[in-house]
């Protein structure tokens, strides 16, 4: 089994993680995680925050010598905007000076979390409900990406929409750029689309305003059969929906041609199987990668609709939690679109429920190990292989 567990407040000390289930002798370095700790940063559209911030993984435990040991492995991130929070942040004593924020935020985690928790601070809410706690989730979802990287699978997002500006690109329609993702500042594949992209993201600047968007995400050299039909809690579909959806701002998500599938008949959607030399595979991907609950071998393909940053530089009409008095929202300082980071948040979600997947179905305690049962159980199927012509159960 692998799980995981963050901690950290937006402005506090730093941000931990704790990651167990992962087998020993993966290789990792910190230079690696610290990749797609930058990747989470950058973006247009991202606030003032990401200027003082500059993320680096330490290693506390579980990793010796560039390689996991089998045991917990605990991660932490440094928050540098810390010295600038000191007298409000402070674990034990707060400064004379603190304000309380009792101003609640339309589309915010405050209203529901003051209550909840039995606060008379929207501050206790807003430092962990803040997306500065997904730094971790990129953190250890590198650490899931170098784990999938040893059995062959590669994992890329890029952005599809922000605001009402969409680019018709899709990941199983034509072949994407990847290098050209990178270095578009939106994480767009499409360079006539990325400009109006930019200037829908400068217009909602200028009027105080936010965006949001849709990522799409694709998983590449998946074997047959992670996930199950058999329980409704072990279907990956029903995993990778949870785990996007535990992003914030995220509403809506789908596999494949979800949406889309809906609208049109079953002639149309159903992607027709087939078998040659290369083994099976299936004549359009519309599934998504997936069917039943598990991977058919096709590229997975996840998609998020991610609403706009709930923090307004203009903000909207609220309510003070202690006088009950209508005024304007608070303002903590916020971005203005967010989908080209989210777009890196998704692969690593993603990268995390994978990983889990491939370890509930090759276990081992050690990679070595795991690779060997990948490897018999690939071969159960694969064209070419000694194990191909054995009957269900021999292997």
């Amino acid at each position: 089994m692998l799980r995981f567990l963050t901690a950290g407040e937006s402005h506090g000390k730093g941000l931990v993680a704790v990651i167990e289930g992962l087998p020993a002798g993966v290789p990792l370095r910190a230079d690696e995680i610290n990749v797609q700790l930058a990747r989470r940063q950058g973006g247009y559209g991202r606030g003032g925050r990401m200027k003082i911030e500059n993320d680096r993984v330490e290693f506390i435990a579980g990793v010796r010598g560039g390689l996991t040991l089998g045991s917990p492995i605990a991660l932490s991130v440094p928050n540098l905007d810390w010295v600038n929070w000191t007298t409000r942040m402070d674990a034990e004593t707060l400064g004379p000076d603190v304000v309380k924020v009792t101003r609640l935020r339309p589309g915010h985690a405050d209203m529901p979390g003051v209550i909840k928790y039995a606060h008379d601070d929207v501050r206790n809410v807003l430092e962990r409900a803040s997306a500065r706690e997904t730094t971790m989730r990129v953190a250890v979802g590198a650490v899931c990406r170098e784990f999938l990287a040893q059995f062959g699978v590669e994992i890329h997002g890029h952005v599809t929409a922000i605001g009402d500006v969409e680019t018709p690109i899709r990941v199983d329609q034509v072949p994407i750029d990847w290098d050209r993702v990178e270095e578009s500042p939106v994480r767009c594949a499409d360079p006539e689309v990325e400009t109006t992209m930019i200037a829908a993201i400068d217009a909602a600047r200028r009027e105080g305003d936010t965006l949001g968007g849709i990522v799409e995400v694709v998983a590449y050299g998946l074997p047959i059969g992670l996930g199950s039909h058999v329980q409704w809690d072990r279907k990956l579909d029903g995993k990778l929906a949870q785990a996007v959806l535990s992003i914030n701002a995220f509403k809506g998500v789908e596999i494949g041609d979800g949406f889309g599938g809906a609208r049109r008949r079953g002639s149309q959607v159903h992607d027709v199987i087939e078998y040659g030399e290369g083994g099976w595979s299936h004549r359009t991907n519309n599934s998504g990668g997936t069917a039943g609950g598990m991977t058919t071998g096709a590229p997975l393909v996840v998609r998020g609709a991610l609403k706009p940053i709930a923090t307004l530089a203009r903000p909207l009409p609220s309510v003070d939690f202690v006088t009950k008095e209508a005024v304007p929202a608070h303002y903590e300082r916020s971005d203005v679109c967010v989908a080209p980071a989210a777009a890196v948040i998704v692969e690593a979600m993603v990268a995390i429920v994978l990983a889990e997947a491939f370890v509930e179905k090759f276990g081992g305690d050690s990679l070595g190990e795991m690779k060997r049962n990948f490897e018999s159980y690939v071969a159960t199927y694969a064209p070419g292989s000694h194990y191909w012509k054995l009957e269900a159960g021999d292997v």
